[in-house]
């Protein structure tokens, strides 16, 4: 069974930074299994993090024209 992410959001939360995505399951001849499964995680990585602020700096710096 292979997990495809299909979307992901990175939003703050009162625990803090957290991640949620959705994903499909898919067998080993493609055929769809699962659709649309969801979890979250909250952000201890410090990599992670950095990354999450590069994108946040770059949609602010485009909304800024």
């Amino acid at each position: 069974m292979k997990k495809l992410l299909t979307s992901f959001t990175s939003h703050v939360t009162g625990e803090g930074q957290r991640i949620s995505f959705t994903y499909s399951e898919v067998d080993e001849n493609g055929k769809l299994r699962n659709q649309n499964l969801r979890e979250n995680f909250i952000v201890l990585d410090e990599e992670l993090q950095g990354h999450i602020d590069a994108v946040n700096n770059f949609i602010k710096r485009r909304m800024e024209g």
